[in-house]
C-alpha cells in the first residue's frame, strides 16, 4: 500500500488516475509505473509547489508502491 513519502501515512486519496492526495500533510502525488515521479505541496489558494527536489532524487526506489 502506498504511503506519504512526507508524514508516512496511508491517509491518501486519489484525485486522478494516477494522482493522489495526502489529508494528514496536504502534497500531491502523481505516480507512473508504481513509482512516484512528482510531489507538490497545495498552497491555500490551491496552487501547487513543486516539492521534487526535496523528495525525487537517489531515494525515489523506496517510494514506490
Amino acid at each position: 500500500m502506498l504511503r506519504c513519502p512526507n508524514c508516512n501515512t496511508h491517509d491518501l486519496g486519489k484525485v486522478g488516475s494516477n494522482q493522489f492526495y495526502c489529508w494528514g500533510c496536504f502534497i500531491e502525488l502523481t505516480l507512473e509505473n508504481g513509482k512516484v515521479a512528482s510531489i507538490y505541496q497545495v498552497e491555500e489558494d490551491g496552487t501547487l509547489s513543486s516539492l521534487n527536489d526535496l523528495f525525487l532524487d537517489s531515494s525515489q526506489d523506496s517510494l514506490s508502491m
